[in-house]
């Protein structure tokens, strides 16, 4: 039921499986009657969507599990019912007509509408099932997010999901690539998804003490110019921008790379080897810091922190195995993402 209510993913093209169909216009059918003869307009209203998105009457019977005479009776009985022609058919093709479009258009509105009050009825009552994908960066998805997911698991025995790390913003046609939702660091800028703050992340200038070869820690951010550099080519190439934490001043500073990537992983390590200074996640440099492996330069100028978002494309439903995800890891942001101070960054 959840993937065919989640009609975002049908206008897409996406047709879901023949059990789910049968399933929902069961549903329908023994849902309370509004009217007489409402369930059975709903029912009619039904198989015309099935037509318009199978794209014939003899697709939408296979789907339907029922035969192409019943699915062009029960046609006909919907266009005598609104006194309208809803498709023009000829021996090769079959279109809309205006009224039809019209038709096809209010009819995703009513069905989605009645899915989502027939859902909220439900509430928590209704038990996830199926496959829930997420896309999450290689950091977070590693470690803060492994306990929640674990615990959204054990809480919903018949749920599976796909872990995809990711740190490529780039990847935003999430319905395209069936995709339920993303934890997603940076600003989020397609319009076309819902996005739920989470955090923010402080990020910091480290290197290996060994880099500055005796020379004493540098306090501005103006003496970073000369040394080698690593870029996390996610959110930073050839240049770099510090705030000073107090005056709230920016410096700019061109800068190029000795070493680049897209795994804070990967920056930290070459950090910890010398290679070059980089800027990365204060929580992922804590135990190199705390062991002396990485020293924190220009303490008081630092890169902006990262917004943590959950994003997630836009529908009039969504599945019960989003939902109960979006609210466990809203609930757990705080643990997750290691607690709030008062500004919202991560403590």
């Amino acid at each position: 039921m959840e993937d065919l209510l989640y009609i975002e993913r049908i206008n897409k093209g996406r047709l879901t499986s023949m059990s789910d169909d049968r399933e929902l216009d069961s549903q329908v059918r023994m849902a309370m009657p509004l009217q007489p003869g409402t369930g059975e307009r709903i029912e009619l209203m039904l198989t015309f969507l099935r037509i318009v998105e199978a794209g014939s009457l003899s697709a939408a019977a296979v789907q339907l599990g029922t035969t192409q005479p019943t699915i062009s009776r029960r046609l006909q009985m919907l266009e005598r019912s609104l006194g309208l022609r809803l498709l023009q058919r000829t021996t090769h093709t079959m279109r809309l007509t205006q009224d039809g479009e019209r038709c096809y258009e209010r009819a995703k509105e009513l069905l989605a509408g009645w899915a989502r009050f027939e859902s909220e009825l439900k509430g928590a009552r209704e038990e996830p099932e199926g496959i829930l994908r997420v896309i999450v960066p290689h950091a977070f998805g590693q470690e803060r997010l492994i306990g929640p997911l674990a615990r959204y698991l054990r809480q919903h025995a018949g749920m599976s999901v796909e872990w995809l790390l990711h740190d490529d913003r780039a990847i935003q046609d999430y319905i395209a690539a069936g995709i339920d939702c993303a934890i997603q660091v940076g600003e989020v800028t397609d319009p076309g998804l819902i996005a739920i703050a989470l955090a923010q992340v402080p990020r910091i200038v480290v290197a290996a003490p060994d880099l500055l070869n005796g020379r004493p820690v540098p306090q501005d951010a103006a003496e970073l110019v000369e040394l080698p550099w690593l870029a996390l080519r996610t959110f930073y190439r050839n240049e770099v921008l510090l705030t000073h934490s107090v005056t709230r001043k920016r410096k700019r500073i061109s800068i190029k790379p000795r070493f680049s990537t897209d795994s804070l992983y990967a920056l930290r390590s070459a950090a910890m080897q010398g290679v070059g200074v980089g800027i990365g996640s204060h929580w992922v440099m804590t135990e190199a810091l705390a062991s002396g492996q990485l020293i924190q330069l220009t303490p008081e100028w630092q890169a902006e922190p990262l917004p943590v978002s959950l994003v997630y494309p836009y529908a009039r439903f969504y599945p019960a195995r989003l939902r109960r995800f979006i609210d466990l890891i809203r609930a757990e942001a705080g643990v997750i993402f290691g607690g709030m101070n008062e500004d919202g960054a991560i403590r």
